[in-house]
């Protein structure tokens, strides 16, 4: 028997039956991502049927990455969620962008869903620094700023945190 080492680590992300599809759309959108091995049901099980994609490794941004073919009974929330810090407002409208125009949802704070129930939080190094400087009262500007936002306006970060 072919043995494949996986590695030690890695998420496993359940889908209803597209788990092939969210690996190709994130390997097209983020950078050090990749789809590798897809691996087929060998036999009916609750999910799926027999030579339906049962599981696909992939890479997201460096992350190793299991997604499951599981069907429609669990559904992701809140509490796990992608965090990728961006270069600048071009990168962030990037990321964002290609979430929510593709079948994705907007929320607060810089956080959004994909279509397939996975959030993403798509943070500017900007607002981290900002929200960690030891300036506390600058922070606090940054932070109440970032709270009225959906996708992170950068500069108005920069603005706030400067007190201008």
């Amino acid at each position: 028997m072919k043995t494949n080492n996986p590695p030690q680590n890695r998420v496993c992300l359940w889908y209803d039956t597209d788990a092939l599809e969210a690996a190709k759309f994130y390997a097209a959108t983020f950078p050090d991502s990749s789809v590798g091995a897809v691996h087929y049901a060998p036999g009916d099980n609750p999910s799926t049927k027999e030579g339906a994609v049962l599981t696909v490794e992939f890479t997201v941004m460096g992350i190793p990455c299991l997604g499951l073919n599981g069907g429609p009974t669990v559904k992701h929330n809140w509490a796990f969620s992608f965090q990728i810090a961006t270069a600048d407002q071009a990168e962030t409208d990037r990321f964002w962008n290609a979430i929510v125009d593709n079948g994705g949802e907007e929320s607060q704070c810089g956080w959004c869903k994909d279509k397939w129930g996975i959030h993403w939080q798509i943070t500017p190094v900007v607002l981290s620094m900002a929200t960690t400087s030891p300036d506390r009262a600058a922070a606090k500007r940054a932070f109440e700023a970032m709270m009225t936002m959906k996708k992170i306006n950068v500069a108005a970060i920069e603005v706030a945190f400067r007190g201008l």
